[in-house]
């Protein structure tokens, strides 16, 4: 099985008008330092500020017609999506999320009227929640990242990145169960083959890389994040990202949490943006020099759930404490 382009332009019709057609800007401080075009996809400018959205609705569309309601796992955003979409339609929605998702997520899901079942502290367990749930409650289930209408939905940003900016050499996009990558890689070689498409994962829990590397999907310790929406596993049964992001991605880099840290800040003070640690990996893969620009060049900033706490500390410099970690301040620009 896999994810085609046609499968994708069918999903850009069913999200079209509710989730689609956001903006695309420069970087024009990134050009500057890295001498190639920069551009940042905006999708969190999305109405419940994930990219999550595309994929959500697109499978919510497609459910069965006396669907009594949906469950899923949820690292924040997908849960978000669901959620969204579930209400739409007038459908019960229960969100299974692990004790590492942060506070800010769980109670945005929460707002928008889904049930809330903690499970365990990884994706996994989480995972093993929802299907139960979705047996017992009879309930459909969607994945986060391993479903076809999921991924279809987020392969319609690949559309818009090259219909918005053709000249588009390079794709850096944040890698975590692989839906987004997997999606847009479809999208970007089908339209553009010789594309580059690199996925970018933080160097902490990054399942995908790690099972590519092993040849199969594997488990990894998941650990807090700054990168928070990258955590999780790829699931073990994996049927459609795993095969998808080792056949179409061109290569896998990792950064390290002060990397997304500095990254925050570039883009907070330079292009005067609030994202989410997920969306700067791209960035800090570039800043440390672990990709390098061979032409115009673009990431999506994939969304706006953050813990502002977090975030404030970041931008202005201020230590980090996750789990057992720290993350040693350093003001910008110093």
């Amino acid at each position: 099985m896999t994810v085609t382009l046609a499968d994708i332009l069918a999903a850009a019709r069913t999200i079209r008008g509710q989730a689609d057609a956001t903006p695309f800007v420069p970087s024009p401080f990134m050009e500057s330092r890295y001498g190639q075009p920069v551009w940042l996809k905006l999708e969190l400018a999305q109405p419940i500020g994930a990219f999550k959205l595309r994929g959500a609705l697109n499978a919510v569309a497609h459910l069965p017609p006396d669907a009594a309601g949906v469950t899923c796992c949820s690292t924040g955003n997908h849960g978000r999506g669901v959620a969204y979409a579930a209400r739409a339609r007038g459908l019960r929605a229960v969100v299974c999320m692990s004790e590492l998702v942060p506070r800010a997520k769980v109670e945005g899901i929460r707002a928008l009227g889904a049930d809330i079942h903690i499970a365990g502290r990884s994706q996994d367990t989480a995972h093993a929640e929802s299907q139960r749930l979705a047996r017992e409650q009879n309930l459909v289930e969607i994945s986060p990242f391993d479903d076809a209408h999921v991924i279809a939905g987020q392969g319609t940003i690949g559309l818009e990145m090259l219909a918005q900016v053709p000249e588009l050499d390079t794709l850096l996009v944040p890698l975590s169960g692989g839906g987004l990558a997997a999606g847009i890689a479809a999208a970007a070689k089908a339209i553009k083959p010789e594309i580059r498409v690199i996925g970018v994962s933080m160097a902490r829990g990054a399942a995908m890389q790690a099972s590519l590397e092993a040849g199969h999907p594997v488990e990894v310790e998941e650990v807090e994040s700054l990168a928070d929406s990258l955590g999780g596993g790829i699931g073990l049964d994996n049927r459609l990202t795993f095969p998808m992001c080792r056949d179409l991605l061109d290569s896998v880099v990792q950064v390290e949490e002060a990397d997304v840290y500095r990254a925050l800040q570039t883009l907070y003070h330079e292009d005067r943006l609030i994202a989410e640690g997920a969306c700067v990996v791209g960035l800090a893969a570039v800043q440390t020099g672990r990709v390098q620009l061979t032409g115009p060049t673009g990431t999506i900033l994939t969304g706006r759930n953050l813990d502002m706490d977090i975030f404030t500390r970041v931008v202005t410099g201020q230590d980090v404490t996750l789990g057992d970690t720290v993350i040693e301040g350093r003001p910008y620009g110093a």
